[in-house]
Parts: structure tokens; C-alpha cells; sequence
């Protein structure tokens, strides 16, 4: 059984919905990054979602946008990001999760040979590293089915996007192949948080979990405590993103862990 089914089960013996926080790892270093995940659980995470950077990533808002850009600047790798995952893996048990686009993961361990083989490389050192579950915005589910394949058979969690545009025939699709959970983007556009979610998004959750036993997780969009107890209303879990990135931009030295702490231990409580 994969962590992320683990955890959601306990999840909902325990009637209660996942808090899935997001950081870019390098920012702003990856010892950095390692710290603020021990804040992230010791604040109740459930899952937590580590971004790869990338220099053209087409689902992000400017706040991640500049996130990737200052751990590119310390030129931090897909290879580097493993090894943080690594690192992680021998203090907790949470479940990680990539956020990575496909360009990376096309291209890993290129000097071993080209092409198609940069997938399979990849899902056998994300599984080999402790990775759980990897969620690649731009491959479309319809281009995506070998890299599932795959990933079923490196017992790794591959994470598809719903969209409130995504027709029923692909919403079948994306229920069909998914594990771990589904990533339901609450609004079109990047990542960005906003000062007001979709009237519409309740019900679009609503019937998107009527498709699926699949949990269906919300996220993009969601910037305070009380716009993700709304969420947690009708969705298995709420991932926070760039609200959680705007923390860490404002903050530096002894007071970043203890800035990101407090504002996760908010979120965790309304959700």
C-alpha cells in the first residue's frame, strides 16, 4: 500500500481532512527547505509537497514563480531535490510529494541515454529516494498513460489535475488513473492566492467526489485560515501553496521556521 492511501484511510477513520502544505525546495537553500519541513510536520501535516524548480513553470503564479527562480539561482536539480527527499525520509513518515514539470523528469539522467528512458529513471530514483506520489502540471492526462504505467509499477502515486473546464469524459479519465489522491484546481489560471474563492467550487468538489473513492484534494487559490476551512468542507484535503511561499519570501534567518510554524498551525486548526 502506498503512504498516501495509508494515510488518507487513518484520515478518514478519524473524520478529519488533510493539511498538505507546499514549499519549493532551495528556497531559500535546501538545508532550509529541510528545516521548514520539520516545521511543517511538528505544525500537523499531513502530506507535504515539495516543488522541483524550473525555469518556465506555466501553472505558477509570480509567487512561486520567484521561488523557482531563487533556488535555480543556487542551481538546485531534480537530482538535488531527491536527495533532499532522502535526507527527509530518515526523520519522518509523512507522506512527500514532487510537484515537477515534465521537462525535468524527460530529461533525468540524460548522459545514461536519451528519450523515453528519462521517465522510468525517474520513478525508480523518486521511489529509491522515499518519494510518494509526483504531480506533473503540464502532461495532459490523454499524453500521460505510459509515465502511469510506470508509476503504478514503481509503486508511486501518480497525481493528476482536475480543472472545473475539465469535461465528464476526461473528469473519467483523470478519476481512472489517478492515485493518491486528485488535485482539484479550484479556479483556471495559475497559482496565486486570492482574495475570494469560486461561488461554484462546492459544487464542483460535490461531483467530483461523487465520481470517484479516490480522495480529491483542492488547491490553488486558498490564502487564509478561513477560506481553507471553507474548502474543508466538502474536500478530503486543502493544499496550501503559494499563501505558505509569501511566509517564507518575508521572512529570513531564526524567525523563518517560526513564521512558517504559526502560520501552518492556522491552517491546520481551521481545516
Amino acid at each position: 500500500m502506498n503512504k498516501l492511501d495509508a494515510v488518507f484511510r487513518q484520515l478518514r477513520r478519524e473524520q478529519r481532512k488533510a493539511f498538505i502544505p507546499f514549499v519549493m525546495a532551495g528556497d531559500p537553500s535546501l538545508a532550509q527547505t529541510a528545516s521548514l519541513v520539520d516545521a511543517l510536520v511538528e505544525s500537523g501535516a499531513d502530506v507535504v509537497e515539495l516543488g522541483v524548480p524550473f525555469s518556465d513553470p506555466l501553472a505558477d503564479g509570480p509567487t512561486i514563480q520567484r521561488a523557482a527562480q531563487r533556488a535555480l539561482r543556487h542551481q538546485v536539480s531534480l537530482a538535488d531535490v531527491l536527495g533532499l527527499v532522502r535526507r527527509l525520509r530518515r526523520r519522518h513518515a509523512v507522506p512527500l510529494v514532487l510537484l515537477t514539470y515534465y521537462n525535468p523528469v524527460y530529461r533525468f539522467g540524460e548522459g545514461a541515454g536519451r528519450g523515453a528512458q528519462g521517465p522510468r529513471r525517474f520513478l525508480i530514483a523518486a521511489r529509491v529516494a522515499g518519494v510518494d506520489g509526483v504531480i506533473i502540471p503540464d502532461l495532459p492526462a490523454e499524453e500521460a498513460r505510459s509515465l502511469v504505467a510506470e508509476a503504478r509499477r514503481q509503486r508511486v502515486a501518480a497525481i493528476l489535475l482536475a480543472a472545473p473546464t475539465s469535461s465528464p469524459a476526461r473528469l473519467t479519465r483523470i478519476v481512472r488513473m489517478s492515485r493518491g489522491f486528485i488535485y482539484f484546481v479550484s479556479l483556471t489560471g495559475t497559482t496565486g492566492a486570492r482574495r475570494h474563492l469560486p461561488v461554484e467550487l462546492e459544487a464542483q468538489v460535490r461531483r467530483l467526489r461523487r465520481m470517484t473513492r479516490t480522495p480529491v484534494c483542492v488547491g490553488f487559490g486558498i490564502a487564509a485560515p478561513q477560506e481553507a476551512r471553507r474548502v474543508a468542507r466538502v474536500a478530503d484535503g486543502v493544499i496550501v501553496g503559494s499563501a505558505l511561499v509569501r511566509v517564507i519570501e518575508r521572512h529570513r534567518g531564526r524567525r523563518l521556521k517560526q513564521a512558517v510554524g504559526r502560520f501552518a498551525r492556522q491552517l491546520r486548526r481551521a481545516i
